[in-house]
């Protein structure tokens, strides 16, 4: 496969579906959100530019099987599969806040060899493809070298409906507040990945995500020169429901202060 050729295709394709939330937003209601479950909404736009980027990924890839968010193509084992979130921030959506974005993996046998996330309101693309550099807006892009959190700005996510490790999680909180620049909730796991991946965040953790909240984003960190694990400093973090991403330099630091705080009974 030319992976050059496929990312280019997919960031491309990111676009034109981006432009139809865009135009979307503008004329969007709370009234037409669909509850799926706790905090977990849905709405036509999900659906809608979710339907466009299979269509699209069908003719880019045309072998490949899916997973995806909304359930508007049928998951397949194929070892090749698209991993796609249509709009990951609903809830940023849907209240008229930003970030939203696109985010769209391709995984060849467990390995991720394309990501794209398109941020949707600052018209920003970011994709990598496996060997490649990573590229905002056709601009290259790193993490920074940062060495110390001390020295850091941190992103997270709340949890929205597993609370099991919510003392954990507010123990996290405390730490980095106390011992960082300051600690980000945006509401978009992509966008967080991908400013971790341009120098706009040290470091990014959640736990509670799927696989397309974090496919894309952990290939254009790694690709960016970051480093990307689960909470116990392994590397199943697409389908283990947690992740970690640094720009390297505070990785082993910033591991350490998670798997001692979640560790914690």
């Amino acid at each position: 496969m030319d992976l050059s050729k496929i990312c280019k295709e997919t960031a491309d394709l990111s676009r034109e579906v981006g432009k139809f939330i865009r135009k979307e937003r503008s004329t969007f209601t709370k009234r037409k959100v669909e509850v799926k479950g706790l905090h977990d909404f849905v709405s036509y736009v999900d659906k809608t530019a979710e339907q466009m980027l299979v269509a699209g990924l069908k003719q880019i890839v045309p072998q490949a099987g899916f997973i995806a968010e909304e359930g508007t193509v049928a998951r397949d084992d194929n070892p090749l599969k698209w991993i796609v979130d249509p709009l990951d921030g609903t809830t940023n959506f849907i209240h008229g806040l930003p970030p939203f974005a696109i985010s769209i993996a391709l995984m060849d046998h467990n390995q991720l060899v394309v990501g794209v996330i398109y941020e949707v309101s600052l018209d920003e693309c970011f994709y990598a493809w496996k060997g490649s550099k990573a590229y905002l807006n056709e601009s290259e892009i790193s993490v920074t070298s940062t060495s110390k959190i001390a020295d850091s700005l941190i992103a997270t996510g709340f949890p929205y409906y597993d609370y099991s490790r919510l003392p954990q999680f507010l123990n996290s909180l405390e730490h980095f507040i106390q011992h960082s620049h300051g600690v980000r909730r945006l509401g978009s796991a992509a966008t967080d990945l991908a400013y971790v991946a341009c120098g706009r965040f040290e470091a990014f953790y959640e736990y509670g995500l799927s696989p397309w909240d974090v496919a894309a984003g952990a290939l254009i960190v790694m690709q960016a020169g970051g480093k990307v694990c689960d909470f116990s400093g392994n590397a199943d973090f697409i389908f283990g429901k947690e992740i970690i991403a640094t720009n390297s330099k505070v990785h082993e630091e910033f591991v350490g202060i998670i798997n001692d705080v979640y560790s914690e009974s």
